[in-house]
């Protein structure tokens, strides 16, 4: 019985020491953070490549038709004005005389055209009465020539009349088109974005091929939309009408409702870029443009297609060649999965095959120890990633 004793002493005091020596020497668990594989919502989406754009539906570089004197500035920058309204007057006091010369001569013209018009009827009468007493052999046939070349003179200085009165309407029209160049008007309603130009100053239009600042910027706030490049990659799934979200660096949460309204139809080149094809994208409720400023920085993500209620996990989470790391809570160690993947945005992939349901898998997979056969410990275990 003593030796039985001295023998389970022994082994008893064996097993401690190599379970105190494997404590010794095992290896610290990595602490991981874990998503679980759920159900939800899976959107395949493109995004731009780089920053977008908000833009006005309608925006005037204005200027004057002519140059010259600046010799009224009724509006301001952040002035809002309506169709029509006056911009700007450039000094234009000789064409306003030419104009009302124009005028009075027209007036006159009209006069003398009504003077002689008159008189050419009369002598039309009296050529017809004559042509009736020489059928009577009243009056003879030099006086009825007498009179009806007299009556058909008359009825050619009618209508040269007529002719004059058409080019002093025409002189006219010249007059007023040449005043009109010298008035700046809104041609839409908006807000004035900026005015390069002061009462007194000399305004010139701006040469061919030689950009120059506008005297007014003119801009119809009441109509936004988004203009972004897509990559060339990205650009054949999309369509005109799909759904869009709008991010922007101004706002904390992204503007949904947003459609694809047009589509460029040709590649953007440009030197060291990416080749990208423009899209542009409206608003789906005017009140979502509430508060926004074109020149706004913007992204925005198309959605090209949906899946609901499907498995997914945070795309953070996948490694190369569709593996993820899988969290086994019976030993703490984690094993490597292959499965096969669905639709997939930034955010989440869709699982078709591999995973099941709650299984949970390491999203912070760029830690230092974190690889298949590893003992971690959960960090966090979300739910709703």
């Amino acid at each position: 019985m003593k030796a039985l004793a001295k023998i389970v002493i022994t082994l008893t005091l064996l097993a401690a020491a190599g379970w105190g020596l494997w404590r010794a020497s095992r290896p610290e668990p990595v602490a991981v953070i874990l998503a679980p594989v759920q159900r939800g919502v899976v959107e395949a989406t493109a995004a731009n490549t780089r920053a977008g754009t908000v833009k006005a539906c309608r925006r005037s570089h204005l200027s004057p038709a002519t140059g010259g004197q600046v010799a009224n500035l009724p509006v301001s920058e952040g002035d809002r004005v309506s169709t029509g309204q006056l911009l700007m007057v450039i000094w234009n006091e000789d064409l306003a005389a030419n104009l009302q010369l124009a005028e009075s001569q027209i007036a006159t013209a009209r006069a003398n055209e009504k003077e002689i018009c008159l008189r050419a009827d009369a002598a039309k009468r009296e050529a017809r009465r004559m042509e009736r007493l020489a059928k009577q052999k009243l009056v003879s046939e030099e006086r009825r020539d007498q009179v009806s070349t007299d009556a058909r003179a008359r009825q050619a200085g009618c209508e040269s009349m007529r002719a004059t009165l058409q080019v002093r309407r025409a002189q006219l029209e010249a007059a007023q088109a040449a005043l009109q160049r010298t008035i700046l008007k809104a041609p839409f309603a908006g807000v004035i974005a900026e005015v390069n130009a002061e009462l007194g100053e000399f305004v010139t239009p701006s040469p061919p091929g030689i950009p120059t600042p506008p005297a007014v910027d003119l801009i119809d706030d009441q109509c936004l939309y988004i203009t972004a490049p897509i990559d060339e990659v990205d650009a054949p799934a999309i369509r005109l009408g799909m759904p869009a979200c709008v991010s922007l660096d101004a706002f904390p949460q992204p503007i949904c409702g947003a459609r694809v309204r047009r589509i460029a139809p040709y590649v953007l080149d440009v030197e060291k870029q990416a080749r990208t094809v423009e899209i542009e994208v409206e608003f789906g409720d005017p009140k979502d443009a509430a508060g926004l400023i074109p020149g706004y920085s913007a992204d925005i993500e198309v959605t090209l297609d949906r899946r609901d209620q499907v498995l997914r996990i945070p795309t953070e989470a996948i490694l190369e060649g569709n593996r993820v790391l899988v969290y086994q809570a019976e030993t703490g160690v984690l094993e490597e999965r292959l499965f096969k993947p669905g639709i997939a945005n930034w955010r989440f992939t869709e699982i078709l095959d591999g995973l099941t349901l709650d299984e949970r898998v390491v999203t912070s997979v760029g830690r230092e120890g974190v690889e298949a056969g590893a003992l971690v410990t959960p960090e966090t275990a979300t739910t709703s990633p």
